[in-house]
């Protein structure tokens, strides 16, 4: 496995532009598309969104970590804040005929990644994890450095 990389920002809105551009290039170096790039990157985008609005109810001054694990075979990446939990009951996609403002934050992160888990209110904080697997003909370089 290649080294982590792990992200810290504030939870100010402008500095998710950044997070975008640094996720765009870890996942081509790594082997996706552009295609999956992009949605792997408005994955992650909606959920700091989720993070800035809901649990840290537009504070911008509050920490996001996010840390990309490499596998050989996919990406792992884990999002932290230190904001209220979110009630595990009404983290669910909602359905697609409901037609209402927002809402489908959760929906996006679940039809982009191979798995999503939340781990809210431990003692490190609220945790998402969402995996993205490699296309099978893609595996992550093992030697050098290709960031």
């Amino acid at each position: 496995m290649t080294k982590p990389i792990e992200l810290y920002l504030t939870s100010d809105p402008s500095l998710l532009r950044m997070m975008r551009t640094v996720l765009s290039q870890i996942c081509e170096s790594i082997g996706f598309s552009c295609n999956e790039t992009n949605k792997i990157v408005l994955a992650v985008d909606e959920a700091c969104t989720n993070i800035i609005r809901h649990a840290y109810k537009n504070k911008y001054d509050q920490p996001i970590i996010i840390t990309c694990n490499f596998f050989p075979d996919k990406l792992e990446i884990v999002i932290v804040d230190y904001g209220e939990p979110a009630d595990a009951k009404k983290i669910k996609p909602r359905k697609l005929d409901e037609f209402r403002p927002g809402g489908l934050g959760v929906y996006l992160m679940t039809s982009v990644m191979d798995e999503v888990k939340f781990y809210n209110g431990t003692e490190e904080g609220n945790r998402l994890i969402m995996i993205k697997n490699l296309p099978k003909e893609e595996k992550i370089r093992e030697s050098g450095n290709h960031y």
